[in-house]
């Protein structure tokens, strides 16, 4: 079976709205996919405000601020059909959407971008909502990017994603194992902004300041490391907590960068040696992606954290790397439609494996 969609994300690192048109085929349970074209587009200072904000906002003001954000996505998703003149071409839309709320152990989560505007703007069938079944199963609702990558990208051992947040999938005989490891990017560029800067291009900040030790100790006995898997974190971990403490040591910028991504790749070595140790996976391969796989600073560190395993570290092409996720959201698009599963019990803590994700039918009958 042969599919066409786009895939839409928007993480926690406000950089902009993913997307990615790619080809998905399936023949005798075997995956592939081709990546046709693919785009970035940075949200304005407006957007960047709102969606941060959005939060603090009354219910009918966050509402509406769904609508407007989805018929904004859907926009986006027509100026990129256009530019890459993909008209009549597209069978189906998968967006994540840009999560607000998120607190499975009190059973709710929340994606900003209606998906019944999506398709009616777009005139495209369109599935969002991807996180809501699981969380209503006893789930984390996160990661959900595990089954694609099973299917995608079955060759890696494990699978590090640093955007906003850092999450790790570990494709065991057991079953595949994910969760949330520690806020990442999110973090990095909150400090970078104070000197002026988006974000620290390539770790050279970073790579300049020295190791604050207290700092360092502070952040490693936070809780949430101590906690066993399945487990995820909301966005504001890293804004509401991690960087008040970031900036209670009053540490010079360089020093914090260098420290929090010490911390980071840390994090990433305990989460490593965590998995490892219980099933050793022999010549195993741990692909990065995300925005923190072009910090060479943070990617050294994470390879100098995973030595001793003997763990090979392969940062990906340009285009996988920076859309992986979004290409994950159109092949859960796909799945939705085959009434396959979507996210994974073995990964979330769930009741169930699910067919997660509402669908909306934007063509006309």
């Amino acid at each position: 079976m042969f599919y066409k969609a786009i895939g839409l994300m928007s993480g926690s690192s406000l950089d902009g709205l993913d997307l990615v048109f790619a080809e998905y085929i399936e023949s005798a349970g075997e995956w592939s996919y081709s990546i046709k074209a693919a785009a970035c587009y940075p949200y304005s200072e407006d957007w960047i405000e709102r969606l941060t904000n959005a939060t603090n906002l009354l219910a009918k003001d966050y509402l509406l601020l769904d609508a407007e954000y989805g018929k904004y996505t859907a926009e986006q998703v027509n100026r990129f059909v256009a530019e890459n003149k993909l008209q009549h071409q597209v069978q189906l839309i998968g967006s994540h959407g840009h999560t607000s709320f998120h607190a499975p152990q009190l059973g709710y989560t929340g994606q900003l971008g209606n998906g019944a505007t999506i398709a009616a703007v777009t005139g495209i069938n369109t599935v969002s909502d991807l996180r809501i079944m699981d969380i209503a199963l006893g789930g984390q609702g996160a990661p959900i990017v595990p089954v694609g990558e099973k299917l995608l990208l079955k060759e890696y051992a494990y699978l590090l994603n640093i955007g906003g947040i850092a999450n790790i999938s570990a494709n065991k005989l057991s079953g595949i194992i994910a969760f949330d490891i520690c806020a990442a990017n999110r973090v990095l560029n909150m400090l970078c902004n104070e000197v002026g800067k988006a974000y620290d291009d390539g770790g050279k900040l970073a790579a300049s300041g020295q190791l604050n030790t207290s700092l360092l100790t502070e952040l490693n006995a936070l809780n949430y490391y101590q906690q066993p898997y399945p487990k995820s974190l909301a966005n504001n971990f890293g804004t509401e907590l991690v960087y008040p403490i970031v900036k209670s040591h009053q540490l010079s910028i360089p020093d914090a960068l260098h420290t929090y991504t010490a911390h980071i790749a840390m994090q990433i070595g305990y989460a490593v040696n965590n998995l490892h140790a219980k099933s050793p996976l022999p010549n195993a391969k741990l692909l990065v992606t995300g925005g923190g796989a072009h910090n060479q600073f943070l990617v050294s560190r994470i390879a100098k954290a995973l030595q001793a395993y003997q763990i090979e570290v392969v940062v990906p092409d340009k285009q996988l790397i920076d859309y992986k996720e979004a290409l994950m959201m159109g092949l859960l698009a796909v799945l939705r439609w085959r009434e396959e599963n979507t996210v994974l019990h073995s990964v979330t803590g769930a009741a169930r494996s699910s067919i997660g994700g509402a669908v909306w039918i934007g063509q006309e009958a």
